[in-house]
């Protein structure tokens, strides 16, 4: 397999998660202002939003906790709850205890990687994320457009997108969970660079890159079909929040 064959998909991967990550803060925003000019508490708002991803928001820092004991790391506090701290809310927390770069980028990453593992099983089960991928691919936007609305009608079709929605935005690594990343990935490019430039055989490479191939894809397709529901929030909730903004602006009594 030439690595160039399987460009498009890391582009499309990458694209997707940079996608996400933007668009998760939007509907996060876009619900806590539409609940704030709702009742004017702000702490409900931080709550309404953690009960909406609380599936998610377990998965992530049981991942955590489950990573951290894996690679011999201590644990401290559990924590599922919101927690204001300063212009950013806290929804959960597991205390650990600190190490190596290697074991540290493990566990900030296990939530990720929980994260996708979790919404690809339930796109592939319940809503045939292939098929999505496929018909975008093809640019037969109908169909694709046919295939997702399709999936939500489907038995417990809502229920499933559902937790796709909560695990899936609330999977992303914290800043805190990146920082031991950055130097592995650093360190990982380097080996790589060198690993080429001395001529080492890229066979067991590109089998390694041939037989992850499937899961790529399965991630692809769980990743549009999370974005696709995030796009269906965010066209909802944005009206009314323009609506419930221009209501308390006219009438600041209220």
């Amino acid at each position: 397999m030439d690595p160039l064959e399987t460009l498009p998909l890391f582009l499309l991967l990458s694209a997707a998660f940079l996608l996400l990550t933007w668009m998760s803060r939007q509907v996060s925003l876009r619900v806590q202002a539409v609940i704030y000019y709702l009742s004017g508490w702000a702490e409900l708002a931080s709550v309404v939003l953690f009960l909406l991803w609380l599936p998610g928001i377990f998965l992530h820092e049981s991942a955590h906790w489950l990573a951290a004991r894996a690679v011999g790391l201590r644990t401290g506090r559990f924590r599922v709850w919101p927690v204001r701290q300063g212009k950013f809310i806290g929804l959960g927390s597991v205390s650990v205890e600190r190490s190596d770069i290697w074991r540290e980028s493990l566990v900030g990453v296990a939530p990720l990687l929980a994260g996708n593992g979790a919404i690809a099983w339930v796109g592939w089960h319940f809503f045939a994320t292939p098929v999505l991928v496929d018909a975008l691919a093809a640019g037969e936007l109908a169909l694709a457009a046919a295939s997702f609305w399709q999936s939500l009608g489907t038995a417990d079709g809502l229920v499933w997108a559902y937790l796709v929605f909560a695990v899936g935005n609330s999977m992303l690594p914290s800043s805190s969970d990146r920082e031991p990343f950055k130097a592995v990935l650093l360190y990982t490019l380097f080996a790589g660079l060198l690993y080429w430039a001395v001529g080492l055989p890229l066979a067991p490479l590109q089998s390694l890159l041939r037989s992850a191939i499937p899961l790529f894809e399965l991630t692809a397709g769980a990743l549009l079909f999370l974005l696709l529901l995030d796009a269906l929030w965010l066209a909802l909730l944005w009206p009314v929040e323009q609506l419930l903004r221009a209501r308390v602006q006219a009438h600041p009594e209220f």
